[in-house]
Parts: structure tokens; C-alpha cells; sequence
């Protein structure tokens, strides 16, 4: 049989770590194994009641039908309320366009933007697909290490050593993932100040976590303190975390027209246009009761003390308090050059989570996030979940030599 030839690009990537995570501890389950799953990258809890009932309404009156490749008229005018209200920020309706997910958003920025050697600025830690995405359309993703010494954030000379006459995008996340670093108002400003010195440098800003910033820290968009590049800067966000709607696959971008159109065209080509259920329940979730939002936030915030105190006890590992999200990205490098009880040396943060695993508890490590020897632990579980995870880890790490 003559196999299927698949394309080149497909060499350039990797399959999603944080996909393939949760696959090992689906199968793991079903082979009986007792599982304490850190690796989530998702709310959970339930989508809120009044945003299911908005699309249970949507689809009993008839609202299954093809939508604006761009997202329904009522679902853009939502996007431009909420930012008015959540973000400070001034957007027309026909700066908005609707994905299926933050990721669809991301990916079809790039593929109307890139050209082959096109690079995009990306800092580590980063999100697991930003890399690949800009492979994936003939980019070069130039990633800038930026250590736990600046809190896993980018400097202004790091950001000015990076840029080249070939860079198109930079990519700024803030809450980040994995690290849960956000951005303080000074230190846009300082990186604002680098951009406007290289016009020829777009901004994608991915602020999907915004809903879960712990104080003193808070949430601010690039354009709050910079309006100025708001020509040249894409926001990149969605229902998904802050209104616990992953799997609704409602993302969005706000950003300059002819941009937005482009964006456009091309999810005309691919998906014609997100789910038309989806988009009603996503209007309920921007415009309707924000209580539920609170309320996750509030949950977050004692969750992530509770895992920062599980975390202090436990030999060989240091975190940094997150500021934002709902992970902590967890140093490992004390535990490196141990043995395991079964004789296996740690040579690297993927060898701590294999073990880990051994021990019914997963995670991710940093390897996958561009940042060693570091391990990504979620805390979007339950208090009994976390609390139980975090004494296997004691014990595990009590038992090496």
C-alpha cells in the first residue's frame, strides 16, 4: 500500500504538550490508576447557567444556521461592551472579529501576516503553541528567555537584543501562561517605549486569563498605557477561561480594520465561521451577569494559597508566588542529580514528572513551556485535589537520595 505523503510542515512541530498530558492521564485513568492531575488547563467548573440557557433559547427559536464569517452582529457589539467595560478600551464593531478559540485567532493572524523568514518574537516561559503557530505559517519564532531573575518577564533590552529587520510580531501574554506573570502598568510602559522606536514591530497581546489576577497585581492591556500603538497591536481573547467555556470554542480579536479583514478572509476559507450556538451563549457571558466570573476568581485565589502552602514543605522544589492565572510554575532544580528508590537518576524536569507520575501525580515540564528545569502545576482543581497532590509530591520527593 502506498502511504499518504504528508507535508514538510509537519516536521517543524510538535504534537501539544498540555493535549498530550491530559491524554497519558485519561488513559492512565482508565487503566484504574488513581490520578491527582495537575496538568489542566482549564476551568473546572461548569459554564454558568444563564449562558447555557442563552444557547438552549438560541437554538429552540431556530439560531443554527450559518453566521458572518466575522461573528454575529450581536456577538461583536457584546466583545466592544465588554472591553469598554472590563478593559477601559474603545473599539468599533468592525474592529472585532469572532473565532473558534483564542488559538484560531492566533493562527489566522499569523497566516495573513507572515511571510517565509518572518520572525515573531516570542518570551520564555511561552504558551505551547505559539512557537509552532508561527512555524506552522513559515515564520521564526525567536524565543527570549526570561528567568524567574525578571520574573519571567521581558526587558526592555531583551526586547530591543531581539528585535531584527525581519521581525513582524511580538507576542505578549499577560496573566501568562504557565508562569502566572502579569505585567505591572511601569513595565509596559518601558517595553511601549522600545516599540515605538521599531514601527515595523506588531503586537499580538493574548490576555486571556485577565479574569484572574490576585492583588496587589492587576490587569492592564498594552493600549491602556500606550494608546498610541493601538494601530499596530492585536488583543487576543475570549469566554474560554473566564467563563469557564473551552469547550464553546469562542475566542476573539480587537485590533486595527484592515488586519481584522484579513482575519477574516481567511476564516471565510477555513471554518466560514464559529458555531452560531456558541456565539449566542457568549453574548450572555459578556453582557449578562459577571457574578459567576467573581465568584471563580475568588475560588482561584484561596485555591493558589492553598497550593502555595502545600508547595513550602516539600524538599528540592521553590515557586514564585503567580500573580495571575491559575498555575505555578514550580523550580525543580534541587531535585536534579537525585536518585529514585527504583535506581533512576533526574537528569531533567521531564525525568521529574515521569516520576512524578509514578507517584499518581502528573504535570508538565517546563521543557514544553521553553524554560528548564521548571514543572507547570495547575491549580484549577478541587481544595481536596490539591491538598492530596501536593503530599504524594512530599513523599515522592522525601524519597529520592
Amino acid at each position: 500500500m502506498t502511504p499518504i505523503l504528508l507535508a514538510d510542515r509537519l516536521k517543524r512541530i510538535q504534537p501539544s504538550p498540555s493535549v498530550q498530558a491530559n491524554d497519558r492521564v485519561a488513559a492512565l485513568r482508565a487503566e484504574g490508576k488513581d490520578i491527582i492531575n495537575f496538568t489542566i488547563g482549564e476551568p473546572d467548573f461548569d459554564t454558568p447557567a444563564h449562558i447555557i440557557d442563552a444557547a438552549v433559547t438560541a437554538m429552540r427559536q431556530g439560531d443554527t444556521h450559518y453566521t458572518p464569517s466575522e461573528g454575529t452582529p450581536a456577538l461583536r457589539q457584546a466583545i466592544v461592551e465588554k472591553l469598554a467595560r472590563d478593559n477601559a478600551l474603545e473599539y468599533h464593531f468592525d474592529e472585532i472579529v469572532v473565532g473558534a478559540g483564542g488559538k484560531h485567532i492566533l493562527y489566522h493572524v499569523m497566516a495573513a501576516t507572515l511571510n517565509p523568514g518572518d520572525e515573531v518574537i516570542v518570551p520564555a516561559p511561552y504558551w505551547v503553541s505559539y512557537p509552532d503557530i508561527a512555524l506552522l505559517n513559515e515564520g521564526v519564532p525567536r524565543v527570549v528567555t526570561c528567568d524567574a531573575s525578571c520574573g519571567f518577564k521581558l526587558t526592555p533590552q531583551a526586547l530591543i537584543e531581539a528585535i531584527t529587520d525581519k521581525t513582524r510580531w511580538l507576542v505578549l501574554n499577560t496573566p501568562s501562561n504557565p508562569t502566572g506573570a502579569v505585567y505591572s502598568e511601569s513595565e509596559l510602559l518601558a517595553l511601549a517605549q522600545v516599540l515605538r522606536d521599531y514601527p515595523h514591530v506588531g503586537i499580538i497581546s493574548d490576555e486571556i486569563y485577565e479574569h484572574f489576577v490576585y492583588a496587589p497585581a492587576r490587569h492592564l492591556s498594552l493600549i491602556n498605557v500606550a494608546p498610541d500603538l493601538k494601530s499596530r497591536t492585536l488583543i487576543v481573547n475570549g469566554a474560554s477561561k473566564g467563563y469557564a467555556m473551552t469547550g464553546w470554542r469562542i475566542g476573539f480579536g480587537a485590533g486595527p480594520r484592515d488586519l481584522i479583514q484579513a482575519i477574516v478572509k481567511l476564516i471565510s476559507q477555513t471554518t466560514t465561521c464559529p458555531s452560531s450556538i456558541s456565539q449566542a451563549g457568549a453574548v450572555a457571558a459578556f453582557i449578562g451577569d459577571q457574578a459567576p466570573v467573581r465568584a471563580m476568581a475568588e475560588r482561584y485565589t484561596q485555591r493558589r494559597q492553598l497550593m502555595l502552602e502545600g508547595l513550602q514543605s516539600i524538599a528540592g522544589v521553590n515557586c514564585t508566588a503567580p500573580d495571575g492565572a491559575f498555575y505555578v510554575y514550580l523550580d525543580v532544580s534541587g531535585l536534579l542529580g537525585k536518585t529514585t528508590p527504583e535506581g533512576q537518576r533526574l537528569v531533567r524536569d521531564g525525568d521529574v514528572v515521569l516520576y512524578w507520575l509514578d507517584a499518581g501525580v502528573a504535570a508538565v515540564s517546563g521543557e514544553a513551556y521553553g524554560l528548564s528545569p521548571y514543572v507547570r502545576l495547575s491549580f484549577a482543581i478541587g481544595d481536596e485535589a490539591i491538598q492530596e497532590g501536593c503530599r504524594r509530591l512530599r513523599e515522592a520527593c522525601l524519597a529520592l537520595t
